[in-house]
């Protein structure tokens, strides 16, 4: 129980640390813009659509899960490319450049603890802004009928793909001092794995171990609906390879201290 409380503090300690600062409320404001503009777009777009205003000049029989609300949660993975950074960066950097790394290094915690709470404190903050989608979510229940287990499915689909993200940016904030940096070189490796998702165009015999290893691309049958027991083993592995990093990165810390 003594592990959990620790965890549980550390991860409060996270939250807070997140709304005390302007970070929190620009990256879910940022995300809401963003996620909002989409949601407008692609609905505008499918209405078009069913009312036979698209390049077809024919209404469609359109379905809102298929037709829209994948295309969109697709998107949303793109956009958390760049907006996760934003939420890791100052996880360890801020911690090590103020000194207060050495005072969790010293206290009576193991640094899994510590870094499965700051994991959790982001996660946090992370699902505050998924949380902000409900309410076009609500929209289309009310105007619409959209198949609610195929947008379940869409919705834990990129809630693991933001955790994965998640953990891989705990471990670059942790190997420097500067949020800047941090957020910079996650962002390069974000983008980095996103470009794994074409590799089909350019890697020839290599293009579909390379497209396995590309975190977007899991997430395609997630939005489709349908749960991969590949695809959920891949972002888990993902996730423990990202704490496991960051445990050995704040291993690191702790001997060069």
């Amino acid at each position: 129980m003594g592990n959990v409380a620790n965890v549980w503090a550390l991860a409060r300690r996270e939250v807070q640390s997140y709304f005390a600062s302007p970070v929190a409320y620009v990256v879910l404001g940022l995300f809401a813009l963003i996620f909002g503009f989409l949601f407008y777009a692609y609905l505008g777009e499918f209405i078009s659509r069913g009312m036979g205003q698209g390049l077809g000049g024919a209404p469609e029989i359109l379905n809102l899960n298929q037709d829209m609300l994948r295309w969109l949660l697709g998107d949303t993975a793109w956009l958390l490319l760049f907006v996760i950074p934003l939420l890791t960066m100052r996880s360890f950097a801020e911690e090590i450049r103020s000194g207060t790394i050495e005072l969790l290094l010293t206290s009576p915690v193991t640094d899994f603890q510590i870094v499965l709470g700051k994991f959790l404190g982001a996660l946090f903050l992370y699902v505050s802004m998924l949380a902000l989608t409900f309410l076009h979510m609500a929209i289309l229940f009310i105007f619409g009928d959209p198949e609610w287990k195929a947008l379940l499915t869409g919705y834990l689909g990129v809630l693991l793909l933001g955790s994965a993200l998640i953990s891989l940016g705990l471990v670059f904030s942790s190997l420097t001092r500067n949020q800047i940096v941090a957020a910079i070189i996650t962002l390069g490796a974000f983008l980095f794995l996103g470009f794994f998702q074409s590799a089909e165009n350019w890697a020839g015999a290599a293009a579909s171990f390379i497209t396995y290893l590309s975190a977007t691309q899991h997430l395609e049958e997630f939005t489709k609906g349908v749960v991969d027991g590949r695809d959920v083993i891949y972002y888990l592995s993902f996730i423990g390879l990202g704490l496991f990093l960051s445990k050995q990165s704040l291993e690191s810390l702790r001997w060069r201290g």
